[in-house]
């Protein structure tokens, strides 16, 4: 199980409190846990990733094991301290100004 942290607005929006467990199969990739962090909950589509590209929104950002994955393409291979469920991926809202 994969421990997936969300920040407030999309806990909110989920109706979950804490973090969020899933099951991704091997090997677990970025793309793997948005798949199905929004096939879990559906609410989310459009929300973290674009509809149609399934670019990451603006202001959030991905982490795990304190390594930025934001940029990463959707292949990428999550930590295996991630797929072990020993370590969270974090998904956070960034935030802009000056």
């Amino acid at each position: 199980m994969i421990h997936v942290v969300l920040p407030y607005h999309l806990r909110n929006m989920a109706r979950v409190e804490g973090d969020v467990a899933l099951s991704v199969p091997d090997p677990a990739t970025l793309g793997a846990v948005l798949d199905a962090l929004e096939a879990r909950y559906p609410v989310l589509r459009g929300t973290i990733r674009d509809h149609g590209t399934l670019r990451r929104r603006p202001f959030l950002r991905f982490f795990a094991c304190a390594r930025d994955y934001s940029l990463d393409p959707p292949e990428t291979p999550l930590p295996e301290a991630v797929a072990a469920g020993l370590e969270p991926f974090l998904i956070v809202g960034a935030i802009a100004g000056g």
